[in-house]
């Protein structure tokens, strides 16, 4: 893969460019929809709003400091994995493109996490991740599918909506729907799945595939329904304020290993709990990021920007960062 200087958090158009362009159509699988269609979707269910991004676009910027654990060199000879540690760019965020959706609100998760590690060499990597382990389409032209039904499914709708219909035909998205989404006590005290495999390269040229999950230090922690009824609209940035306000907070980032029979290229198929799970290390979240509310709106998160190493193994993650470019162009404009 051809490697792109970074946007260091601003703007880059050349580099952006090379993200919308539609992408050509693979051999043996469903072509990848444009990324104007991606986004033109997402804001047929949540409405579009300029400054923000088209999913997620509530969310708060931090500062970290990944330390990596001694099995990470043993998966992949990224240089993240073998330095001491890595700065790094936190966004915690909830699920939609409501820019003022309350933190405890149904429609809030799954959460998103997101992660930018500073490399050395003015160079960095990416890592999107959200608090359901899964996904309701098993490729980007379905994901688009499963948003125009939703956007065609209001409240009030005649039963049955496209979204039902839909959903009766294509079970990942029904399990999705009906699947139990709590609201966590914290952001880091629930985990957060890489739904998406990434294949991995050792200094041996030993190669392995996986999916990334960052989990909290102690068990998961959720509010109750009376609790989340009341809860204050941002209780989760003030609690993450109050938890900076004594001191760094932690996760661990894990890699689930595929075994043998596990399907690779299909995110709404999770794999089974059974699998080794190896640890890459510890994040500690330190404060909040200065100009976050200017970085907010041009912070960019590119799956696909991934360093020597770590290679994508699932299409969608190239029709995700052509989406998320997409998203960034029309926010700037």
């Amino acid at each position: 893969m051809q490697r792109r200087l970074p946007c260091r958090f601003v703007f880059c158009a050349a580099t952006l460019l090379a993200y919308i362009v539609p992408a050509p159509a693979q051999s043996q699988q469903q072509s990848q929809p444009s990324s104007a269609t991606m986004v033109n979707a997402l804001n047929g269910v949540f409405g579009a709003h300029s400054t923000f991004r088209a999913n997620h676009a509530h969310g708060t910027l931090l500062t970290a400091t990944f330390t990596p654990a001694p099995g990470a060199a043993i998966i992949s000879r990224a240089p993240h994995f073998a330095v001491a540690a890595t700065p790094v760019l936190v966004r915690f965020s909830t699920f939609g493109g409501i820019p003022d959706i309350p933190d405890a609100a149904p429609g809030a998760a799954p959460y998103g996490l997101s992660l930018k590690f500073m490399l050395a060499g003015d160079r960095e990597t990416d890592l999107v991740m959200h608090s359901f382990n899964g996904f309701p389409s098993a490729t980007a032209a379905d994901f688009v599918d499963f948003l125009t039904a939703m956007g065609n499914s209001p409240a009030g709708a005649a039963r049955p909506t496209p979204l039902e219909r839909y959903a009766d035909l294509h079970p990942p998205a029904k399990a999705y729907l009906a699947a139990l989404k709590p609201a966590p006590s914290s952001f880091i005290t629930q985990p957060y799945f890489g739904v998406n495999t990434f294949k991995f390269t050792n200094a041996a040229g030993e190669i392995s595939h996986g999916r990334y999950r960052m989990v909290p230090l102690g068990t998961a922690q959720y509010i109750s329904a009376a609790t989340q009824a009341s809860a204050a609209a941002d209780y989760l940035r003030k609690q993450m304020d109050a938890q900076l306000a004594m001191g760094p907070v932690q996760m661990r980032l894990q890699l689930q290993l595929a075994g043998p029979d596990d399907v690779l290229e299909d995110p709404s198929v999770a794999w089974p709990e059974a699998r080794e799970l190896v640890d890459l290390g510890v994040l500690t979240i330190r404060g909040a990021a200065d100009d976050a509310g200017m970085r907010e709106r041009t912070v960019v998160f590119m799956p696909d920007e991934l360093p020597d190493g770590i290679e994508a193994a699932d299409p969608m993650i190239a029709a995700r960062t052509r989406a998320y470019a997409e998203s960034l162009e029309r926010r700037l404009k």
